[in-house]
């Protein structure tokens, strides 16, 4: 059996994401053909960034054919799956969970989700409805909302066409008073209430006057009750709406038309105010959207224009004034500034940006330039003027990815949502069973059916869990909006809830917890050999590596040849035939002969004599010392030992101290260098634990394991990292920004290079954990409470007042999550 790696972007063009449902369905898709027997997605990491994993037998299918025939079954499913994300407006819980009902409901649906704030993300299949079919099915949630269709996309690993506008131009509740319809008319309610109320009461005027103020009450109060009720009914659901309009008629058969008029206006009033809540949330979300500006300045053959950023192309040089937002991701090749990168990045101090020196170069390696050269859309540019070299068009740019993922984040449902989505299966059939035995009661005590029936409405208002509905949803929406005002993404309510409940952290070293910006401190030679020809040889093979540690002996190799350090250097020579030892070192051939670069381990496996006692002596001596060291070996001779040293970064210790304050007990590094250089790191950044010497499957049996202990974290690059973070409880990336694999395989994005992004992200997940239990608990102990109450007398008005009153306490507090401050 053999293997072939294929990549995913060939397959399934627009698909970026490890958990999408099209690469199971090509997986089955290749699995079926003759002669493939397994197909999976790799995990992403340095060599596979994503890449599909295809198992065949070559006597039944040839290579060429395998590729052949996953293109076709890529080309397949594109043809046949979509998935349309679109935006309305903010929607209540309530009648969020009868729209999804009604569009699961339609023939090759095959997931419907919608979030409170208005996002609705659909996965369909193409050969049993259409993009349009669902649009319109959506669109009859309300016959007086209007939703513009141009939100809609294909997108996610469905149909894979992207839209970058997500916004829509929505009206809740059409009607003549626009999107303050609703509320409109609940105070209209309320006025004329009051009106019969006063006449009633104070009044001798004829019986009917009231009355009529109590029906136009009616009218108003329940105009949009109605309407739910009946679209949820033809979704096969009676909730709180159905029972309140029966409640209302209820009381209205019974000649209490004040009462029926105070339960409608009590819940208009408070539905109208749950939507004004909601769309705070929806707001602060949609502001992301809004930060790139609609026009760039842009220099072509010579001559300068404004166009919009939908036209500019990977390639352009646009022009940023100072004071002006950069209108497109890319990097610096003209002018020097200091730019405001907190809209994207949650960065408080402006980062000084300056030109690369190679254009060319710069542009083959985009996502690794130095944050004084990049530059994002939506930053704001400060001191002088800049020209940006553009390297991703305006719906491939970091900040359309992030609002993209956002506005997908908000539909994914958390732990939490399941339970109470499975806990109102069960309750809501119980209650209207107890509630038709309630209206047998003249059966058994001395009462009237007018009495009893007044009672079970008064019951089935009481036991309806509205607030437990809404809970969860209004909390993960507004985690995930303040998270992303402070330059984090998180990908939905279960690494929200997951993060907040998680008490051990794992640390990659390098470039995490460390600079990764490792320095060559010591150059020591073997017996008879000259420095020059250890760093010329050293030199020359990790020119041809683009690994941190090679880089820094590239650079700082030459610098010491350049002072004199080691005599005349002389010319670097060339290197051929670079081979990758996985985790041990590297080999490349230099003037004819064979040099191995790497760890103690390296030397006893690969044919040559062994490692004399001499050159482990240095090793062992500069490890003691916490450095890292490379040996170098050409043909049969050993040359010496470089030694290097990644310091910590400025920010670690006062990260970790923050995140043991924030209840973190236990963190712990893993790292592929030597124990003892982990040891030095550990200590000195305050860490519980330090494990070195760990190959990237070593890695992710340490996680895997620390995942058995109680569940991890794991804080990495998202890129070198990604199996380990993939076997976390929650991967996290740091420096997301402007990298698509670690946007992509993270579970929480910290889009700055900063460790001290990390306690905001613990601490909101934390408070967001804590105000879902403070919801739930108010939400069942409301219910709890009003159930017994409304069975022992309780009228229906209170019963509804503090009905809805606990579904806006439990909204509200949950928007407080949008002004949660870290502790300083």
């Amino acid at each position: 059996m053999k293997k072939e790696k294929i990549e995913l972007n060939l397959l399934l063009p627009t698909v970026n994401d490890a958990d999408d449902s099209c690469i199971r369905r090509l997986a089955e898709l290749l699995q079926n053909k003759a002669g493939i027997d397994a197909a999976h997605l790799l995990k992403p990491s340095d060599e596979s960034p994503g890449q599909v994993c295809v198992h065949y037998d070559p006597n039944v299918v040839s290579t060429g054919e395998v590729r052949d025939l996953a293109r076709r079954a890529g080309a397949e499913l594109d043809k046949q799956y979509g998935h349309w994300l679109s935006k309305s407006p903010a929607i209540h819980a309530r009648r969020a969970s009868a729209i999804e009902s009604r569009l699961n409901r339609i023939d090759g649906v095959l997931e419907a989700v919608i979030s409170p704030d208005g996002t609705v993300r659909v996965e369909y299949d193409r050969k049993l409805t259409s993009e349009s079919a669902i649009a319109d099915a959506f669109h009859q949630w309300q016959t007086s909302t209007t939703v513009d269709a141009h939100a809609g996309h294909d997108h996610d690993g469905q149909t894979h066409e992207d839209d970058d506008d997500h916004t829509g131009h929505d009206h809740a509740h059409g009607g003549i008073f626009g999107s303050k319809s609703e509320l409109i008319f609940a105070i209209l309610c309320g006025a004329f209430l009051l009106v019969g109320w006063l006449i009633e009461t104070f009044a001798e005027l004829n019986q009917w006057i009231p009355v009529g103020c109590f029906i136009a009450a009616y009218l108003f109060g329940g105009y949009y009750t109605v309407n739910e009720a009946i679209e949820k009914i033809r979704a096969g659901k009676f909730e709180i709406d159905f029972l309140m309009i029966v409640a209302a008629a209820g009381a209205a058969s019974l000649g209490a038309w004040a009462e029926g008029s105070l339960l409608l206006f009590l819940f208009s009033i408070g539905h109208a105010l749950e939507g004004y809540a909601m769309g705070r949330a929806k707001r602060a979300i949609e502001a992301l959207s809004e930060l790139a500006p609609k026009t760039a300045r842009v220099r072509r053959d010579g001559n300068e224009s404004e166009i919009p950023v939908e036209d500019l192309v990977v390639g352009d040089t646009v022009i940023i004034k100072p004071d002006e937002r950069v209108p497109a991701d890319g990097f610096v090749i003209a002018g020097e500034s200091s730019v405001n990168q907190a809209p994207i990045t949650g960065e408080s101090v402006p980062v000084d940006k300056q030109p690369v020196r190679d254009i060319e170069a710069a542009a083959a390696e985009s996502e690794s330039l130095p944050p004084e050269h990049r530059a994002f859309a939506g930053t704001i540019n400060q001191s002088g003027s800049l020209e940006i070299w553009v390297t991703k068009i305006a719906s491939e740019n970091t900040l359309a990815r992030v609002v993209t993922m956002v506005s997908e984040a908000e539909t994914r449902v958390s732990p939490t949502q399941k339970f109470t989505k499975k806990f109102e299966r069960y309750f809501v059939p119980s209650v209207i069973t107890g509630v038709v035995l309630l209206m047998f009661s003249p059966l058994v005590i001395d009462e009237t059916f007018s009495d009893s029936f007044y009672r079970a409405m008064a019951v089935l208002v009481a036991a309806s869990p509205c607030a437990l509905a809404i809970a969860t949803p209004s909390a993960v929406l507004s985690g995930v909006a303040r998270a992303a005002r402070g330059g984090i993404l998180i990908k939905g309510g279960g690494p929200l809830e997951s993060l907040g409940s998680l008490d051990s952290i794992a640390f990659d070293k390098t470039g995490t917890l460390t600079e990764g910006e490792p320095k060559v401190t010591d150059v020591r030679t073997a017996d008879g050999v000259e420095e020059s020809e250890l760093l010329r040889s050293a030199i020359a093979v990790e020119d041809l590596s683009k690994h941190p540690l090679a880089k820094a002996v590239v650079r700082d190799g030459k610098k010491r040849l350049g002072d004199g350090q080691s005599g005349s250097g002389g010319e670097i020579p060339e290197a051929t035939d670079l081979k990758s030892i996985t985790g041990r070192g590297i080999r490349a051939t230099v003037e004819g002969d064979v040099v191995h670069i790497g760890k103690d381990d390296l030397f006893a496996e690969v044919d040559g004599p062994p490692l004399p006692d001499s050159v482990r002596e240095i090793v062992e001596s500069l490890e003691q010392n916490g450095r890292t060291t490379m040996i170098v070996r050409r043909a049969d001779r050993y040359l010496g030992v470089i030694g290097l040293m990644d310091t910590p970064r400025e920010a670690s210790k006062r990260t970790i101290s923050r995140l043991r304050e924030l209840g973190i007990k236990r963190m712990i590094m893993i790292s592929g260098d030597n124990q003892m250089v982990a040891d030095a790191v550990a200590k000195e950044v305050g860490l519980d634990e330090a494990r070195g010497d760990l190959m990237p499957d070593d890695k992710v049996n340490a996680i895997k394991k620390l995942q058995t202990e109680g569940g991890v974290a794991m804080v990495g690059d998202g890129v070198n990292d990604a199996p380990a973070m993939a076997s976390a409880s929650v991967g996290i990336a740091m420096g997301a920004a402007g990298s698509d694999v670690a946007l992509e395989t993270a579970d929480v994005a910290l889009m700055a290079d900063n460790l001290d992004h990390l306690p905001l992200a613990i601490g909101l997940s934390r408070a967001t954990r804590r105000i879902i239990r403070q919801n739930l608990w108010m939400s069942l102990g409301m219910v709890a409470f009003l159930v017994p109450a409304t069975i022992l007398g309780l009228n229906i008005g209170p019963a509804v007042a503090l009905h809805e009153g606990s579904t806006l306490v439990v909204v509200f507090n949950a928007l407080r999550l949008l002004g949660y401050k870290p502790k300083a």
